[in-house]
């Protein structure tokens, strides 16, 4: 899990268990983006939460969320805010 940390000390993340982040201070956790099943059986991951495309199909729930996570580390997370 990376953590981004500005000048100001806020810290920037893709959220996961890994670390307790309360240990930081209070939390604002906002939604980056939405994997859902299409009508299909198909899987998307619908960035737009974050300005971002709508990546998919894919066969399996698995394959968005490795997509999700991947556009995140790369478009959004070293951006600013």
């Amino acid at each position: 899990m990376e953590l981004i940390i500005n000048q100001a000390g806020l810290v920037r993340c893709i959220y996961t268990e890994t670390i307790d982040l309360t240990q930081l201070g209070a939390l604002v956790i906002n939604r980056g983006s939405y994997v859902e099943p299409a009508a299909d059986g198909q899987w998307t991951a619908d960035l737009s939460p974050v300005n971002g495309p709508l990546l998919g199909p894919f066969s399996r729930r698995s394959g968005a969320l490795a997509a999700e996570h991947d556009w995140l580390n790369q478009h959004w997370l070293f951006s600013s805010p």
